[in-house]
């Protein structure tokens, strides 16, 4: 008993660590397109950010109970080897997370976590150890569905924005509402992700306790101090490495209007909070990605550029199998070596993130190897340059231009 309790706190540390890196590799996508349409400085974005993924960790507890309490089968015959299965899922995933940050890789640090607790469960329990109704159900067809019905919904709502300010058209600052509108929106998408992708995390650690028994058997409600913890580890990885994916965003997205960002926004952040009102565990990253490919194709004359929207799908689709991998050897270490093998997971673990850590510190940030996927997204969609003014609405922004001229003159 003694073993499986130290085995249940290094999967609350490493649990938490996951928690700390789903901060710093999704969450700033939140705030896209908000810091590539000038909508909000970057110290704010990720400021912002981070508090409300802090509150939107509190809100619902509904994707927790689908991870403590669905994709693995309780066992009580096999429930003393979850917490060193569980451990090593978590490193499928961490090595994944911060593989994929270092190279810029698409991922989804949701998928990466539950492909590394598949893999591990596969190796260690086998097949019948996991619950494949729930994962094709909560988490397969969602990841499959939700970013096509993302996209749909910003593709209708940029449409009506610009059928809407249609009179606007040929006016550089004609739609500059929408900016303002879109620190409303970015901000639903960072409560969104703290409904959501936090709750893996407390959904990790409840399943840890309850196969030691420190919490009841068929409760799968995290308890506060978990929430509370996961909550503050999300908020900060949002706040401390945020930056790597922040500095590039605006390489993909420079050709997002205001009026697109405000749709991809909105759509993103419906898609999220009802998803995880309905306990489904969605990926941040693809939901966000498939807005803003809909709201591009939402402006008139734009198409899809097939090859890299494959290569984003392409990324999306290796996550849960790369990570099942690792998760599983590091299980098939933990079988072979019984007491010392989740020993030998644990140096694997740290020289893993030590490794990692100390490359990224080396190498420059820059669109090689730091590029946000939601910024990949953007340059999915060819969007046409902005038609010529007519003769008459060159004569009016002439005519703005002097007058902002005397204003300037008449301040000095």
């Amino acid at each position: 008993m003694e073993t499986a309790a130290l085995i249940v706190v290094l999967v609350i540390v490493l649990a938490l660590f996951f928690d700390f890196t789903n901060g710093f590799h999704d969450t700033a996508n939140a705030m896209a397109t908000p810091i590539a349409t000038g909508a909000l400085k970057p110290k704010v974005a990720v400021l912002l950010a981070a508090g409300l993924n802090l509150v939107g960790a509190f809100l619902s507890t509904e994707v927790a109970a689908t991870v403590s309490g669905g994709i693995v089968r309780e066992d009580p015959s096999t429930a003393h080897m979850f917490p060193a299965l569980i451990f090593a899922g978590l490193i499928g995933a961490i090595t994944w997370n911060m593989l994929t940050w270092l190279l810029g890789l698409p991922s989804s640090s949701s998928h990466a976590l539950f492909g590394g607790l598949i893999g591990a469960t596969l190796v260690g329990i086998g097949i019948g150890g996991i619950n494949f109704g729930v994962v094709l159900s909560k988490v397969v067809l969602p990841a499959l569905i939700s970013p096509v019905t993302a996209g749909l919904i910003a593709y209708l709502a940029t449409k009506l924005a610009y059928l809407i300010t249609r009179r606007y058209d040929g006016k550089p600052d004609g739609r500059d509402g929408f900016r303002w509108g879109q620190i409303f929106t970015s901000s639903l998408v960072a409560l969104a992700h703290g409904t959501n992708d936090a709750q893996k995390t407390m959904g990790v650690i409840t399943l840890a306790l309850i196969s030691v028994g420190w919490q009841a058997q068929g409760d799968h409600r995290p308890h506060i101090y978990v929430i509370v913890a996961c909550a503050l580890t999300i908020a900060l990885g949002t706040y401390l490495g945020g930056w790597r994916i922040i500095r590039t965003l605006g390489k993909g997205l420079t050709d997002v209007k205001p009026a697109q960002g405000f749709a991809a926004e909105t759509s993103t952040a419906a898609t999220i909070l009802a998803s995880s009102a309905l306990g489904f565990a969605l990926s941040t990253t693809q939901v966000a990605s498939g807005s803003v490919i809909g709201s591009g194709l939402g402006r008139r004359g734009s198409s899809v550029r097939w090859r890299t929207a494959g290569r984003i799908a392409i990324g999306w689709v290796l996550t849960l199998p790369a990570a099942a991998v690792v998760g599983g050897i590091a299980a098939l270490i933990v079988r072979i070596g019984s007491g010392w093998g989740v020993l030998v997971d644990v140096l694997l673990a740290l020289g893993i993130i030590v490794g990692l850590f100390l490359r990224s510190r080396r190498n420059a940030v820059t669109a090689n190897n730091a590029f946000s996927e939601v910024a990949a997204s953007g340059r999915a969609v060819d969007v046409p340059d902005a038609p010529p003014l007519t003769p008459r609405q060159e004569r009016v922004q002439r005519a703005q231009e002097r007058v902002k001229a005397k204003a300037k003159k008449g301040e000095r």
